[in-house]
């Protein structure tokens, strides 16, 4: 049916694009129990709490229960470890100069040469930029890699539209 020229779905839009409407409720708590390895014996956050509740709101958003359904809270824990882990990655208590403070971002990649006299170590980023290409940053830690991995088996249901 047209209504001012433009197609009227009559709701049915967002099922036909198989696009989830629900919004998790994953928490802090979860995380803990999920990832313990993310907290030191007395249950302190080895990440600042602010960024880990804001990666948290992220993967509730992100991860959607209808569309995830019984792996829902396994994809927003690997969302939330992926990004705690990257976050963790660029962490430094505090930074004397800029140098350091920018170089806590440096992009690091796969060893791929190594000398031992006047020692030398090549990264190559490469690898992981090429890996990356379709997923972001995904591929540069486990917990993104399989993040991915399921994401790509949830994407591969099909739709029903009457």
């Amino acid at each position: 049916m047209y209504y001012w020229g433009k197609p009227q779905f009559y709701g049915v839009r967002a099922e036909a694009a198989n696009i989830g409407r629900q919004t998790g409720n994953y928490t802090a708590e979860m995380f803990q129990a999920d990832y313990p390895q993310f907290y030191d014996p007395e249950g302190q956050p080895l990440a600042p709490s602010t960024m880990i509740d804001m990666i948290i709101n992220r993967a509730n958003t992100a991860i959607q229960p209808d569309k995830w359904l019984d792996g829902w809270r396994y994809g927003c824990g690997l969302y939330v470890a992926h990004y705690v882990t990257m976050y963790l990655k660029t962490y430094a208590a505090s930074s004397a100069t800029p140098q350091q403070a920018a170089a806590t971002g440096a992009l690091v990649g796969v060893v791929s040469s190594a000398k031992l006299g006047n020692a030398s170590v090549t990264y190559d980023t490469d690898a992981l930029t090429k890996a990356t290409e379709g997923w972001g940053d995904l591929n540069a830690t486990i917990y993104g890699q399989m993040l991915a991995t399921q994401a790509r088996l949830v994407g591969m249901g099909g739709t029903y539209v009457t």
